[in-house]
């Protein structure tokens, strides 16, 4: 059905179309290619037309983190809107975590006015000549699925629904519209669209039976099936089928570098997050949404093995140089691959006897593994400054039902014992460092009912722009417990430069520029500037009633807290 409405320039009928389509928040960082939209919202809003709510974000990396922390917990695309060519630029690291992620996201940004006339809309500034580019596109055509400049407002309705569309379709990612001064400030005789989008996103595929039929002949006959997984509980619903397939084979699965929680780790076939040590014994390997399941130059499966890719896009076909085998690719949902897997195995599965003794020597491993955990955090529960398997036991303590974690290199994600999916988020390491803080607040914004945790390395906070974060956070109620682990480096840096030269200069003399973040703010303090609650803590014997104290504020007093805690640095 068709509706009409009173839209005097494009810029209302952009909005009106967004809100028609579902989009409940604008996250923006303006510049002065935002008047058109400001003079809009302004019109919807004496108007009480609320939808998609404006929030302002005052930098970049926080708008498209919230963006990206948005649609990561509830599945659906935001709008984030930045400033033409700088906020473009300062956005780019948000976007390539987006992409590699696969979180659905609206990007948008003003586009230099393109007319030096007396059109409504063009230049009247002296940047509109120094900010113009040759193709503001090229910047992050790389890191989107499809890019485009809105070029006449009779599109809108079109555009924005093939944007929505594509960003959606599988796998999801980010898609860039660019959207000219003069085009949003056009006048227009009202405006008519329909009232449900006419393109959808691609509905949800899975293998054809025969490849379907195949490969469970393969898991039934083999002696000794792994699982690997790393990100297949982007979508919930796939959780369960692993399950499934995992107790009907009697077959472990393996975390690798987890974003998500892909397995129960309580569950007795869960059997830790380093699959290297068994990968040579392995018949069968089963890579779940794994975009590095091992690293070649350590480790590998033998060369007779079979490699079962199973994947939206298996062959991470946006990866330039990705050499993993893939002797069988299953493209599509994985929730589906998997069921459609479990329903051909319980009609010809196998051995009963087999599949007992391998479960049976799996719990044995998976007790192993978190009888390792425990031992960790005692090990080091009094170490100063305070360890991180201290710090992570500690944050697992505090956990419950109602709480979601993110992390960003804040604590070791392994030595919690996740259970229900999607009470737990990470990031790939591919990605720029400063998304934890951000994505918490629209993790918040997304589940307002929910205790947002975000652990962070003293790196990523500094990255994460926290000045604007702390400011979104008190300007919009949205309480965060923020966990600082801060140990005055970037260990990455040293870790690489530490596997590359054993024996070298760097490690014999301990000589590591670019490491080195000493000495080191007080992160409580600006926490606090904004209203929160902070709290350094050094003593490792503080650090469970610190945590609890920080927590009572976010959920008692609806504040932001931050822990400081001074850690050790390997």
């Amino acid at each position: 059905m068709l509706k009409q409405v009173a839209a005097e320039t494009v810029a209302e009928a952009y909005l009106e179309v967004l809100a028609s389509r579902g989009v409940e928040y604008f996250f923006g960082s303006g510049g002065t290619d935002f008047g058109p939209i400001v003079e809009a919202y302004a019109k919807r809003l004496s108007g009480e037309q609320l939808l998609p709510r404006p929030i302002t974000v005052p930098h970049e990396v926080t708008t498209v983190a919230m963006g990206h922390g948005y649609a990561m917990v509830t599945g659906r695309p935001q709008v984030v809107m930045v400033h033409t060519i700088p906020g473009t630029a300062n956005a780019v690291g948000g976007l390539i975590n987006a992409a590699r992620g696969q979180v659905p996201m609206l990007f948008s940004a003003g586009r230099n006015p393109l007319t030096e006339g007396d059109l409504a809309g063009s230049r009247d500034g002296g940047i509109h000549w120094a900010q113009e580019s040759f193709d503001q596109g090229s910047m992050v055509r790389e890191w989107v699925k499809w890019d485009y400049e809105l070029r006449h407002g009779a599109d809108v309705e079109a555009i924005l629904d093939r944007a929505l569309a594509i960003s959606q379709s599988a796998p999801a990612g980010p898609v860039y519209l660019t959207l000219p001064r003069e085009v949003l400030a056009h006048r227009i005789p009202g405006f008519t669209y329909a009232d449900r989008p006419r393109m959808t996103p691609s509905a949800a595929t899975a293998p054809d039976p025969e490849a379907i039929a195949q490969t469970a002949r393969v898991l039934a006959a083999a002696r000794n099936p792994i699982a690997i997984a790393r990100s297949l509980g982007r979508d919930p619903e796939a959780v369960q089928p692993l399950v499934e397939l995992a107790e009907l084979l009697g077959m472990p699965v393996f975390e690798a570098g987890a974003t998500h929680v892909n397995f129960p780790r309580d569950h007795g076939l869960h059997a830790g997050f380093d699959a290297g040590p068994h990968l040579g014994e392995a018949d069968v390997v089963l890579v779940l949404e794994a975009d590095v399941p091992w690293t070649p130059k350590r480790r590998s499966p033998r060369p007779e093995a079979t490699v079962i890719a199973i994947g939206q896009d298996p062959l991470f076909s946006r990866y330039v140089v990705r050499g993993f085998p893939a002797d069988v690719a299953l493209a599509g949902q994985p929730r589906l691959t998997l069921a459609a897997l479990v329903q051909a195995l319980r009609s010809g599965p196998p051995e009963v006897a087999e599949v007992r003794a391998r479960r049976s020597r799996w719990e044995a491993e998976h007790r192993s593994v978190q009888e390792g955990i425990t031992a960790a955090a005692a090990q080091t529960k009094d170490r100063t400054p305070i360890h991180k398997a201290w710090a992570s036991w500690c944050v697992a303590e505090i956990l419950d039902e109602s709480a979601i974690l993110l992390n960003e290199l804040g604590i070791d994600a392994n030595q919690i014992g996740f259970t229900a999916p999607g009470s737990y988020y990470g990031v790939s390491p591919a990605g720029v460092l400063g998304w934890g803080l951000g994505a918490a607040l629209g993790a918040k914004l997304a589940s307002p009912d929910k205790t947002i945790i975000s652990c962070v390395g003293d790196g990523s906070y500094i990255f994460g722009s926290p000045e604007a974060t702390h400011w979104v956070s008190r300007a919009y109620d949205l309480p965060v417990l923020w966990v600082v682990f801060n140990n005055s480096g970037w260990n990455a840096v040293a870790n690489a430069t530490q596997t590359m030269y054993p024996e070298g200069w760097a490690m014999r003399t301990r000589t590591l520029p670019f490491t080195d973040l000493a000495p080191s703010l007080q992160f409580e303090m600006i926490c606090q500037s904004a209203g929160g609650y902070g709290e350094e803590v050094r003593d490792p014997a503080t650090l469970p009633a610190a945590l609890r104290r920080a927590l009572r504020v976010v959920r008692e007093e609806k504040r932001q807290a931050l822990v400081n805690i001074i850690g050790h640095r390997p």
